[in-house]
């Protein structure tokens, strides 16, 4: 394998999960926090979440207080609670396959341990190797390195072993902040100036999850 670790993004990398819980459970939320706003489009949701950021999003371009993100959060565990994301078609066929070489496989994402944990328990009967999630503290979580250093000092990894693995700019910012090499997934790409952008920046870009399979499994 050309990498001894992945560190793969959850939420439209792995797991269809925008467009069917992450977006409608924002959507709800506005309804009681800003009742006079015009609601948010998908494809805005998804630019925001782009640059600047979800938590910028909700601090800095809403203005969401302490009380209003906490009754946000509540809307949005709810619904990440009942309904678990599908794994987008392949996906599940792949990470078992690399796991069983012998690979390292660990997830950095905006979403919480416990969901991810139950997703890949549902879709491959194991979970990940190191998982950090939204639960962290906000300075430890993506775009910060901290993740990254985590899992090379845990499993004495050196930077060319890894392979970041995300959708949006985040996840890019963070693979480069420590010099590893950094893969798009393109297949959940729906906006044409985001899709440029990280075809642009990225050391590779996957327009398919079968396309990724073919370049990570090869010897």
């Amino acid at each position: 394998m050309k990498y001894s670790c992945l560190i793969l993004d959850h939420d439209d990398t792995v797991v269809k999960s925008t467009p069917d819980i992450h977006y409608p459970s924002f959507v709800e939320a506005l309804k009681t926090l800003r009742p006079e706003m015009e609601p948010l489009s998908l494809e805005e949701f998804v630019s925001y979440c782009f640059n600047p950021g979800f938590s910028e999003l909700c601090k800095d371009v809403l203005k969401f207080s302490k009380v209003e993100q906490e009754y946000q959060y509540k809307i949005w565990k709810s619904y990440t609670n009942s309904k678990p994301p599908d794994f987008y078609s392949g996906f599940s066929e792949l990470i078992k396959e690399y796991k069983k070489l012998g690979g390292i496989v660990c997830v950095v994402s905006h979403s919480e341990s416990e969901q991810i944990s139950r997703d890949y328990m549902l879709n491959c009967n194991f979970t990940p190797d190191l998982i950090f999630g939204w639960d962290l503290e906000e300075h430890h979580r993506k775009p910060n390195p901290y993740p990254i250093l985590e899992i090379m000092k845990k499993f004495n990894l050196d930077k060319h072993e890894v392979l970041v693995v995300d959708d949006l700019k985040p996840g890019l910012d963070m693979a480069r902040s420590c010099n590893v090499e950094f893969a798009g997934a393109g297949w959940s790409h729906i906006i044409p100036d985001i899709k440029k952008y990280m075809k642009n920046n990225s050391d590779y870009y996957f327009p398919t999850v079968e396309s990724f399979k073919e370049f990570i499994l090869s010897k």
